[in-house]
């Protein structure tokens, strides 16, 4: 904190001023590492002063904004005047044709305000470059739908992306999903694992190989089609059988540094009934199959994730690498953390079944629906997600700022 204060403490503390005060009193870290830049900060240190430049900004947002303005006009000629440009961060290799972005909810609810803010960031870059703006719904898992999910999310997202975001729906795909299964096995880069679960914990922390490693893809094909089988005589049964990616020994194998590369799952054997495709399946693909298949198909070119993806990123690009695709660009997102709001579409759900809530659109909570029907506009969403912006800090926004915030931008 020493270094930096003393090389751009005046200098963040101005452009934090400037920003907030463009944005009714709370300054956004996109700005004021832009500004930064500059002064002459390089891109490569922007890790090491995220933090000292984030408690810079949350001492200038909890000034008034007459107290934000007199400071500034102390400090504005510290700054260059060059002037930095509000919105969002220009994307690399931006094609011709524009970027292909995504928002992957699962079918647990409604969007929330959370949702609303993560998504409406790629939809923003869609709608600065062009392209296209999928919203896929990851219902993989059949243990966890609710059914009236799906037509939920549908009109929210039309609602929120002005009907032209594209629609899918990854259960609809379950045979592209198995077409990768296969095709990863015949690279030698997947294969059928009969070890228990504890069994290969144990393996994995010792660094060894599974003992099904070696197997042929002649006997893995076999064993995968035992693993979808209906023939109960003959197939395999729930927790018997796992086909699990094979790291290459040239990443470490089973020995990767990183325990969580190691021969990673990548479908399972799941007979639970799912809402809309019935007993049709009964081996369902991970999200780490599932995403990376649907990503390569859909000509993915810009990811924004959560940055507790880290290791799924990893883990498909290394499906990529199998399939020799190159993997989208990808940009990580802090929590965002609002204060004195409970965000949990499953929470809601079992509130709205118990009776607590009349339904996603009651005045009480926090989701699209209900916002929509208080006057709120989509464009109030997308103006938010820009001045959230691209940034790995997690962030505390109180509910009661945020919603000033929001309201200036539903006025605007």
């Amino acid at each position: 904190m020493k270094d930096f204060e003393k090389k751009y403490g005046k200098k963040a503390r101005a452009y934090a001023l400037k920003n907030a005060l463009h944005y009714k009193g709370k300054a956004n870290q996109g700005a004021v590492i832009s500004g930064l830049f500059a002064e002459g900060l390089k891109k490569e240190e922007v890790k090491d002063v995220s933090k000292d430049i984030n408690e810079i900004i949350n001492e200038v947002n909890s000034l008034s904004l007459e107290k934000q303005n007199k400071e500034y006009e102390k400090l504005k000629d510290t700054i260059s005047e060059r002037e930095v440009r509000e919105g969002l961060p220009e994307l690399p290799d931006v094609p011709k044709k524009g970027v292909v972005m995504r928002f992957a909810p699962s079918p647990s609810g409604a969007m929330h305000i959370g949702h609303a803010i993560t998504s409406c960031l790629s939809y923003d870059y869609v709608r600065k470059y062009g392209g296209k703006f999928i919203v896929r719904i990851e219902d993989t898992n059949p243990e966890n739908i609710y059914p009236e999910a799906y037509e939920l999310l549908k009109q929210d997202s039309d609602w929120l992306f002005e009907n032209k975001e594209e629609f899918i729906i990854q259960s609809d795909r379950m045979d592209i999903y198995y077409g990768y299964a296969v095709g990863l096995i015949e690279e030698k880069s997947a294969y059928v694992c009969t070890c228990s679960g504890d069994d290969f914990r144990e393996l994995s922390k010792n660094k060894k190989d599974c003992p099904c490693r070696g197997k042929s893809v002649k006997d893995n094909i076999k064993d995968w089609e035992k693993m979808i089988s209906k023939d109960s005589k003959k197939n395999f049964k729930s927790g018997e059988a796992i086909l699990r990616f094979k790291t290459p020994e040239s990443l470490g194998g089973m020995k990767h540094k990183n325990p969580a590369m190691r021969d990673f799952p990548l479908a399972r054997i799941n007979e639970t009934e799912h809402p809309r495709q019935g007993k049709k399946y009964r081996v369902w693909p991970l999200m780490n199959l599932s995403v990376s298949t649907d990503d390569i198909e859909m000509g993915m070119t810009h990811i924004i994730r959560a940055k507790e993806h880290r290791d799924n990123a990893e883990r498909q690009k290394m499906i990529y690498s199998v399939f020799n695709k190159k993997y989208p660009w990808v940009a990580f997102l802090g929590r965002i953390h609002l204060k004195g709001m409970k965000l949990s579409a499953t929470e809601f759900t079992h509130d709205i079944k118990e009776g607590k809530y009349k339904g996603w659109d009651d005045e009480r909570l926090p989701t699209v629906s209900a916002l929509k029907n208080k006057g709120y506009k989509p464009e109030a969403f997308w103006k938010m997600a820009e001045h959230i912006g691209l940034s790995e800090v997690d962030k505390t926004l109180d509910k009661k700022d945020f919603f000033e915030l929001l309201d200036t931008f539903n006025r605007e």
